[in-house]
């Protein structure tokens, strides 16, 4: 027996257009979250990556009697400076640990404010100081 589908099989315009705007409105609600979710992830790395190398820095001035200056970076904690005897590195082996989860290099200076040995900063997204949200600066 034959049938006669006067009907082509496939989706209607009509009925891609539905699914389309469905879409987009379950995405409407669900990517906020996820996005803010990828901010604060950002964020916690970039505290992480900071703490990380605070404590690679404590290990040179252990070993080499000073922490890095400020011209010398923390590139100090890579290659030895030249004005560093007792340098006993590399103290951090991957370049990209010195970078923040944007791509950024980590802001150092040493002495640091408020009486500290040292700061390193993240100036956030943008790479720029300031900022709110995904741009904020993240410091120690």
């Amino acid at each position: 027996m034959k049938r006669n589908h006067s009907r082509a099989a496939g989706f209607t315009l009509l009925e891609i257009v539905i699914v389309l705007i469905l879409l987009g409105t379950i995405m409407a609600f669900v990517a906020p979250k996820i996005f803010g979710n990828l901010e604060r992830a950002n964020q916690a790395r970039a505290k992480a990556n900071i703490t990380q190398i605070e404590g690679q820095l404590e290990i040179m001035k252990l070993e080499a009697g000073r922490y890095p200056t400020t011209s010398e970076g923390l590139a100090a904690l890579i290659t030895k400076p030249g004005s560093m005897e007792k340098w006993n590195g590399p103290y951090i082996k991957d370049a990209g640990a010195l970078k923040d989860p944007w791509g950024n290099d980590f802001k150092y200076s040493q002495p640091g404010q408020n009486g500290k040995a040292f700061d390193i900063v993240s100036m956030g997204a943008d790479g720029k100081d300031g900022g709110e949200g995904d741009n904020k600066d993240i410091s120690n």
